[in-house]
Order: C-alpha cells, then sequence, then structure tokens
C-alpha cells in the first residue's frame, strides 16, 4: 500500500518495531544504509517473528534507491522538524513513499530539497525537538493509511 523508506536509522529497536507495523498494515519498508546489522537481537526483539516474514528492501546508499525510483519523486512525503505543513494536511495516495531520516540528524536538507512543497511535519509544542522515530513513521502512515483504508488489502 505505502512505502516506508528510512534513510541511515540508527537505532535497532526503532527499525525492528518500524519493520512489525510495516509487515501488519502491508507496507514495504525501505532501509538505507543502515549503521547497524539487521540480524542485530535488539531488531529481531522489537519486530518480533514478524521480522523474518517482512522481507525489507535494503540500500547502499541513498543515489541506488532514488535511482530505481526517481519516476515516483512527486509523490516522495519527507518528514521533518523544518516545516510547517502538518502531516494531517496531505492527501496520500496508494504506493506513496514516506521518507523519515535517522533518529540524530533527520534527513537530508538537499533530499527534501528535490520536492519540499512535499515535507511534512508533526505538530508538537515549540520546547520539543523531535518525537521518536517509530512513533513519527506510526503517526505519519496510519494518516496515510487512514485516508486510503477503503482500498485497504486485509490478508
Amino acid at each position: 500500500m505505502f512505502h516506508i523508506v528510512l534513510v541511515e536509522p540508527r537505532i535497532p529497536q526503532n527499525t525492528g518495531s518500524i519493520g512489525r507495523m510495516c509487515f501488519n498494515a502491508g507496507f514495504t519498508l525501505h532501509i538505507i544504509n543502515p549503521l547497524f546489522s539487521i540480524d542485530e537481537k535488539a531488531v529481531k526483539r522489537a519486530g518480533l517473528d514478524y521480522w523474518k516474514k517482512l522481507n525489507p528492501l535494503l540500500w547502499n546508499n541513498l543515489e541506488d534507491f532514488l535511482k530505481e525510483y526517481e519516476k515516483f519523486q512527486d509523490r516522495f512525503f519527507f518528514a521533518t522538524t523544518k516545516t510547517t505543513q502538518a502531516y494531517f494536511d496531505v492527501n496520500y495516495q496508494k504506493g506513496d513513499f514516506l521518507f523519515f531520516g535517522s533518529e540524530s540528524f533527520g534527513l537530508p536538507m538537499d533530499l527534501m530539497q528535490k520536492k519540499w512543497e512535499n515535507t511534512i511535519t508533526i505538530p508538537m509544542k515549540d520546547c520539543g525537538r523531535s518525537l521518536n522515530l517509530a512513533t513519527s513513521v506510526g503517526i505519519v502512515s496510519y494518516e496515510a493509511l487512514r485516508q486510503n483504508f477503503a482500498s485497504f488489502e486485509k490478508f
């Protein structure tokens, strides 16, 4: 239904939790150059037995990913704290790509500038810096699912 794209995730437990959510929602998970092995115990613990069924797509670098999917660039959405457009003000379509950056650095600015009008944020208090990556992915991706629930395929 949707593509979740993690760009250089750094915390195995977050990636495991996101994989678990992707499996249960029928989303495709793309992991771009993780800084850890997806076979790590922490990834598997957070993903439970779903992880071995998920088959995430692993990419060595962002350039390879973009080359493969550049024709879908208009449907790339970038989660960031550097914009004011709320994630719930966007109309998502089946097949969209939802990008999330590393827990430490977020998404690269040059990536988001490819389609700046598709940057989205989760509103929060001014004194907060960010939310947990797994929480953020869940919030945004389930809004996209809610908007497209009529075409949701239960399996």
